[in-house]
């Protein structure tokens, strides 16, 4: 990966992250050895939160870097390129409330609106805009899932993987918005200066 600096994302990304790196024969010990040190700059590794990752490559901070899709949709203003889907990590952003008749359709008939939680508050209102249905999102830090069970919510807007957390707490699937996978961007003047070194890295990646 000849002069390039990577953006590698922490948390649920990062194994499947550090295997696509090993495919690229960058060096990942420092980083599977290490989970507190941020910079490895002999690799050309920055590791960060998956929703720093677009900032950075955007302002040119990494050349590329891999974050989840959910991570685009939510900051699509970003002036980054997506050049690949990576397959890994698979995610699906949904719509839930609780189980038993659709508090949502009730809400929409009584009161014309419905309240939504979620950590992802543009998706929410995109999807809600783009349905005709007028909804008034709560944005929350922590579990979301507390947020219909409490009435602060009829419906919350969520990423989940198995379902099993939504299941636990008596929530239900009830529209499905997306499927998000970890994702290859590129910063835009990189992506010129440095094309061909980027689309190795990009064709290496997907032959997989």
């Amino acid at each position: 990966m000849t002069g390039l600096t990577i953006a590698v994302p922490r948390g649920a990304l990062l194994q499947g992250t550090l295997d696509a790196l090993d495919r690229l024969n960058v060096d990942t010990g420092g980083l599977r050895s290490n989970d507190r040190r941020l910079l490895f700059e002999e690799a050309g590794v920055i590791t960060m939160r998956p929703s720093d990752v677009p900032t950075y490559v955007e302002a040119g901070a990494a050349d590329i870097g891999i974050t989840g899709k959910d991570v685009l949709l939510e900051q699509h203003e970003r002036q980054v390129y997506e050049l690949l889907d990576l397959g890994y990590g698979r995610c699906r952003m949904v719509l839930a409330t609780r189980a038993g008749e659709d508090p949502t359709a009730e809400a929409l008939r009584r009161l014309g609106v419905v309240r939504v939680a979620t950590k992802y508050p543009r998706i929410a209102a995109r999807w809600f805009e783009e349905t005709g249905r007028q909804a008034e999102i709560v944005e929350v830090k922590g579990s979301v899932e507390l947020a219909p069970l409490t009435g602060l919510v009829e419906a919350i807007v969520d990423l989940t993987a198995t379902g099993t957390t939504l299941e636990e707490n008596g929530l239900v699937v009830r529209e499905e918005i997306a499927t998000c996978t970890a994702r290859l961007i590129a910063n835009p003047v990189a992506h010129k200066l440095k094309a061909d070194a980027i689309e190795d890295v990009k064709e290496r990646l997907r032959a997989g």
